[in-house]
């Protein structure tokens, strides 16, 4: 599965966060350059890409090799549930119902 998030934080500020996070629960580091990241578990593989996007944006693409929302594609969406929490310490998350 593909997912996308767009932060405020510098594409190397976002992958000091990947690092961390995957790291914390049980993901390996299998391939690291300036611009990506792929982690392993035995959940599955990971890919991650950030890019500098116009203004003042990153653009981060996360790939899993599961089909469908596995727990991988959960974690994943921790992550940018996390990012978000860095980008906007003040906000709230609560239902929308």
């Amino acid at each position: 599965m593909r997912h996308f998030y767009r932060s405020h934080r510098t594409p190397a500020e976002v992958l000091a966060v990947a690092d961390r996070h995957f790291a914390s629960i049980g993901f390996s580091p299998a391939t690291t350059t300036t611009r990506a990241r792929s982690f392993t578990s035995p959940l599955g593989a990971l890919r991650l890409v950030v890019k500098p996007e116009g203004g003042h944006y990153t653009f981060i693409e996360a790939t899993t090799d599961q089909m469908g929302e596995s727990r991988m594609d959960r974690n994943v969406k921790r992550f940018f549930v996390e990012l978000h929490r860095a980008d906007d310490p003040s906000h709230a998350l609560d239902a929308s119902y």
